[in-house]
């Protein structure tokens, strides 16, 4: 299987993270606009991801003969739900200037937490599932 477009897609979602890290050390409330566009922007992008791999990707491995891939297809879908649920209130609680500018120390402490555990999800993409995707 071709996973080209996923790794893509994790560079451009790496992109985003790094971009929202230097905006916040460089002011969170100052650059309160600039992070909720970034945050928009890389919701609609980690919108796209989950889609695609949910389409393609995770079918693909779950029809394969090789049982390594259908377990590791079906325990990173399911473990992306609860991902997947903290990462959408992230971006519903901070996804507009005023939100992020009225509370910076609170946008700093849940986007350490929420992009964290996402770019750690992203490694282990990397290392584990995509390997066993090109196999199959």
């Amino acid at each position: 299987m071709n996973i080209t477009r996923f790794e893509n897609d994790h560079e451009v979602i790496q992109g985003y993270i790094t971009t929202l890290r230097e905006l916040s050390r460089a002011g969170t409330a100052a650059k309160a606009k600039e992070i909720a566009t970034a945050i928009v922007q890389m919701s609609g992008k980690i919108k796209l991801h989950l889609a695609a791999e949910d389409a393609t990707l995770y079918p693909a491995m779950e029809k394969s003969s090789s049982a390594d891939a259908m377990r590791a297809a079906r325990a990173f879908q399911s473990e992306m739900g609860m991902l997947a649920t903290g990462y959408a209130a992230f971006v519903a609680r901070w996804n507009t200037p005023t939100s992020v500018a009225h509370d910076p120390e609170g946008f700093r402490a849940d986007a350490n937490e929420v992009l964290k555990a996402l770019f750690q999800r992203i490694q282990r993409e990397d290392r584990q599932l995509y390997p066993l995707a090109q196999r199959v």
